[in-house]
């Protein structure tokens, strides 16, 4: 995601601290996992997901209040869990049509320029404003909708796939317990979260300063949308990076499917799970689509996601954790820098989602 229209040299250098917030959190939530597993000797045998980290630290918590909502809790997070894998979904719908249609016109555009076919491109105009029909350059310009329906079936196809011990391993804040657990070394988790953190501000920051130094106030919500369609090149870029994020869409879906789809294939008989799985699957991934059709830019569907989700998720719950896992009465500076950080999520949560909500109802010209 590049920057959107202001100073955004300013936004480049205070992004950077901004970026450094999840990896602490990150930090956070792995630490505390462990004290909550030694605490509560009934769990050690099973590895913790974000939702039971949460829960066993409220329910090992000295508050009565904390206790009684431990499930509560745990269906917090969920959900949230649940609303970003799906929002990132949504993206995926956008980013995927908003290519594709670049590529149908711009492979349109390159052909009609040859000179083999510019007769005939010619000749069927005139023969359409003869009759009245539309013309070529006219009649492919679809809407954007339309291939996000298009690309509706094959990705309900996709997400029929159960195993995904072949394909990219998950990443999200919100994956980041499960990735230690799966570690053969567990204790060299903070060091290799570190590192991978620190590449991914890198790369975030780098490309999008690239992108504004190349493109400025023109910037689109991907930088493969500004590569001009001149060039088989840039259409072939487009293609391929299309299809990466084509095929790694039921690596996002993974998540929210492995909440939602036990969850109501345990409320039916067994002789209709299988098929009870497969509509849920299909349904949830009808829902993305809709989302997308709804709000089809992604510059606005990539700042809704993580304004209301991922800020939650990645910024409010992991300091709220440590102090409630805390086997002490945390210290004033311990207590003031959780409390900082969950009150930067929770205004970038009300703050990020007003202006993104206002954008999407009255979109500036």
């Amino acid at each position: 995601m590049t920057f959107s229209a202001g100073s955004r040299r300013r936004r480049c250098v205070a992004r950077a601290p901004y970026r450094l917030l999840p990896g602490r959190c990150s930090h956070v939530s792995a630490s505390r996992k462990a004290v909550i597993v030694g605490a509560h000797s009934r769990l050690k045998k099973s590895p913790l997901s974000y939702s039971e980290t949460v829960a066993v630290a409220m329910e090992t918590s000295s508050s009565p209040c904390l206790k009684k909502g431990a499930n509560f809790g745990r269906l917090l997070v969920n959900f949230f869990l649940v609303l970003t894998q799906l929002g990132f979904c949504s993206v995926y719908f956008v980013f995927l049509a908003e290519n594709i249609k670049q590529v149908v016109e711009g492979h349109h555009s390159n052909a009609s320029s040859l000179p083999s076919s510019t007769e005939a491109v010619l000749a069927f105009s005139n023969s359409s404003e003869t009759s009245g029909g539309p013309a070529v350059s006219t009649a492919i310009r679809l809407d954007q909708r339309v291939y996000m329906l298009f690309l509706l079936p094959f990705l309900i196809l996709l997400t029929f796939i159960k195993e995904l011990s072949n394909m990219a391993p998950l990443c999200a804040a919100a994956n980041v317990l499960p990735v230690e657990n799966q570690m053969r070394e567990p204790k060299r988790f903070p060091c290799a979260l570190d590192v991978s953190m620190g590449i991914v501000i890198v790369l975030y920051v780098t490309l999008a300063t690239l992108g504004y130094l190349c493109f400025g106030d023109n910037i689109k919500g991907s930088i493969t949308l500004n590569l001009p369609h001149d060039s088989w090149s840039n259409l072939l870029v487009k293609v391929l990076y299309s299809f990466g994020v084509f095929v790694t869409f039921a690596v996002q879906f993974f998540v929210a499917a492995e909440i939602v789809v036990p969850a109501v294939c345990e409320r039916v008989s067994e002789r209709w799970r299988r098929h009870t799985d497969l509509c849920t699957r299909a349904l949830l991934t009808c829902v993305t689509c809709a989302v997308a059709v709804l709000v089809p830019r992604l510059d606005l569907v990539i700042s809704l996601v993580g304004a209301v989700s991922s800020s939650a998720l990645a910024l409010v719950f992991p300091p709220l954790v440590e102090l409630m896992a805390s086997s002490t009465r945390p210290s004033v500076l311990l207590f003031l820098k959780d409390l900082s950080i969950a009150l930067i999520g929770f205004l970038g949560f009300l703050t990020g989602t007003y202006v993104t909500i206002g954008e999407i109802l009255y979109p500036s010209p």
